[in-house]
């Protein structure tokens, strides 16, 4: 392993999912301007998006999101080469 290429400043950070909230607590060297207190300590905060608790692949729950009516449109179009 080289020697001076790997951080030495490693310190427990809360990651917090901000799509429901879910708060963990993990060794990182990320850095942030926030702080939360979290079961009585308080940590630097990294905000998420996404985590393991609210990914549909961990999760089971497939969403499909048609915003655009993308679906439709494909149908209405190929609609004249069904059988």
């Amino acid at each position: 392993m080289q020697k001076g290429i790997h951080p030495e400043n490693y310190r427990l950070v809360a990651f917090k999912d901000m799509s429901n909230d879910d708060i963990f607590i993990t060794k990182s060297t990320a850095n942030s301007n926030e702080t939360i207190e979290h079961e009585g300590t308080e940590y630097p905060l990294i905000k998420l998006e996404i985590s393991r608790t609210s990914h549909p692949f961990y999760t089971g729950e497939s969403k499909l999101i048609d915003t655009a009516g993308r679906i439709d449109k494909f149908k209405n179009k190929y609609k004249k080469f069904k059988k």
